[in-house]
């Protein structure tokens, strides 16, 4: 537990903006509501401003806002919708009809903006902040995202009352193409042009910024000669954490079955592939043929990208790689879908974390990988250009794999093979990374802002 930083120096009305916030699951809600109780203990009174796609919280002042953007409105609308009547017949009637009525005006949102859909939240956000700042219930700004119209919103607000304002940059804004690409080229699309102009207005106008690795903050300080001053928007990096999940059995012990089980949770790409792993066990069965009887791999969290697909009939693995899908919130127990998640982790023999294989590995760690240190399993990480990544899991003990290497995947799935085998896998450090951590880290930069 890391020592509480004393916060009589910081102001105590907080506008936290987070499009995503208490999303079960999500790990753009996660990474905002679990901080939520340190900031309380710390005397922090927040008012929330989100989309309506989470559950209301009833501790503060929790405001929900329709996005008034057609895109952003039908997407809100979706998991609105899904929460309140699941995904049945309900359902599909109602999003169908809303998407057939919007879909011209999508169409020309598209065409005259090009950004991505939630971007119409900062709207609302702003308009409905504005009017708090004028009525004196708040005297700070913390947007966080996920969604970058949060941040939009955080910045029409600063420029337009001069208060304090932080920014939570979850994923870079700037997308760069290889290790030589510094993110300075004008991009493409209009969405990433405006991404780009977002980042330099937040590295301007915050009076302070932090970003979620070293690689990160490191590109952006060199895109952003500001930030490498005391002045304006002194950025910093920090280690977002998780806290403890709901459903984590600390005293649950591993027992070894007649399966060795690899489970991946989280989504699924052809840059993020499970197909990485199918590939890799072809040779293994054809070196252990009794392996095609115990190894299985469980993906949980989204559906599977087209490459781990076309592998798995290739190779004929529909017996060996199991799909289940998204876990929801189950009715019958009570549970929600983050503690049958943490039930399933805990279950895993080893923990599979796809890092991917584009350039923006080197500024991203995957957000599973915190909540996989509490479990107390052994993770796979396959990851891609990232030390700060690579050096974590090698502290905690872990199978490490470089991404692209077909020979050291392998010869780390073969070690997994014959650990599981001989019932020594891996025993990890415990190692956790806490929430604590950060929002101590946080306030230490801001109590003086």
């Amino acid at each position: 537990m890391t020592e509480k930083v004393q916060s009589t120096s910081i102001p105590k009305k907080w506008l936290i903006l987070s499009h995503g916030f208490n999303m079960d699951g999500r790990a753009a809600s996660q990474t905002i509501t679990d901080k939520i109780p340190y900031l309380l203990d710390a005397g922090i009174e927040p008012v929330v401003f989100s989309a309506i796609t989470g559950n209301k919280d009833v501790r503060f002042p929790h405001k929900q806002f329709l996005a008034w953007g057609p895109a952003a409105f039908r997407f809100d609308f979706r998991h609105w919708i899904a929460n309140q009547y699941g995904r049945g017949l309900v359902y599909k009637f109602l999003t169908r009809s809303v998407s057939i009525l919007l879909a011209p005006f999508i169409g020309l949102e598209k065409f005259i903006l090009g950004y991505s859909s939630q971007w119409s939240w900062a709207m609302p956000a702003f308009v409905y902040g504005y009017q708090l700042i004028r009525a004196g219930k708040v005297d700070f700004i913390y947007s966080t995202g996920g969604a970058w119209s949060a941040h939009l919103a955080g910045l029409w607000l600063k420029r337009k009352t001069g208060l304090p304002w932080i920014a939570e940059i979850h994923d870079p804004l700037v997308i760069r193409k290889d290790a030589n690409d510094l993110g300075f080229t004008k991009p493409k699309s209009r969405d990433a042009q405006f991404r780009q102009y977002l980042e330099k207005q937040i590295c301007k106008y915050a009076d302070h910024v932090w970003w979620f690795t070293d690689g990160a903050l490191h590109y952006a300080k060199v895109r952003n000669n500001n930030l490498n001053t005391l002045n304006n928007a002194h950025g910093f990096m920090v280690l977002p954490g998780a806290e403890p999940p709901g459903g984590l059995n600390a005293n649950q012990a591993h027992a070894y079955s007649d399966k060795l089980n690899l489970c991946h949770f989280g989504s699924l790409a052809k840059d993020r592939s499970l197909s990485t792993i199918l590939n890799a066990l072809l040779p293994l069965f054809n070196k252990y043929p009794e392996a095609r009887e115990c190894i299985r791999v469980h993906a949980y969290g989204a559906p599977l990208d087209s490459l781990t697909e076309e592998a798995i009939k290739t190779y004929g693995f529909e017996d060996v790689l199991l799909a289940h899908g998204r876990l929801e919130r189950d009715l019958a127990s009570g549970k929600s879908g983050r503690e049958r998640v943490v039930e399933k982790m805990q279950e895993a023999d080893v923990l599979i974390l796809l890092h991917g294989n584009d350039e923006w590995c080197a500024e991203y760690i995957p957000s599973k990988f915190y909540e996989y240190l509490w479990t107390g399993r052994p993770i796979w990480g396959i990851t891609h250009r990232n030390p700060q990544l690579d050096q974590m899991l090698l502290d905690r003990g872990a199978y490490l794999s470089p991404e692209g290497d077909v020979e050291k995947v392998s010869a780390a799935l073969e070690r997994i093979w014959l650990d599981w085998r001989n019932q020594q896998l891996i025993e990890p450090a415990w190692k956790p990374i806490g929430v604590d951590q950060a929002v101590n880290d946080i306030l230490s930069h801001i109590q003086y802002c």
